[in-house]
């Protein structure tokens, strides 16, 4: 015999509007939200190794990003046009 559970879990009682429901349709059918401009600049760099300025704007990274991405500190100015992913370090 399976335990019955005492209490119930109540179902959300939050109502969506219909076109945030169809968009939140629309993503989840499409495997998902997409990936930022940095997450898409940092997979590149891991990907390539060294990436160049054009590498980036190709996959739709604007360069005036590049130097936020560099202060955060997920990419690495290697040299002039030319970026890195940035290693954490080990503790």
């Amino acid at each position: 015999m399976l335990p019955i559970p005492l209490e119930t879990t109540p179902q959300p009682t939050i109502k969506i509007r219909k076109r945030d429901r169809d968009r939140a349709e629309r993503i989840r059918l499409a495997g998902g939200p997409k990936a930022t401009l940095r997450e898409r600049a940092v997979r590149l760099a891991l990907e390539k190794g060294e990436v160049r300025t054009k590498d980036l704007t190709d996959i739709g990274v604007p360069r005036c990003y590049l130097a936020r991405i560099c202060e955060e500190g997920l990419l690495v100015k290697v040299g002039y046009g030319r970026y890195r992913a940035a290693v954490p370090n080990a503790a």
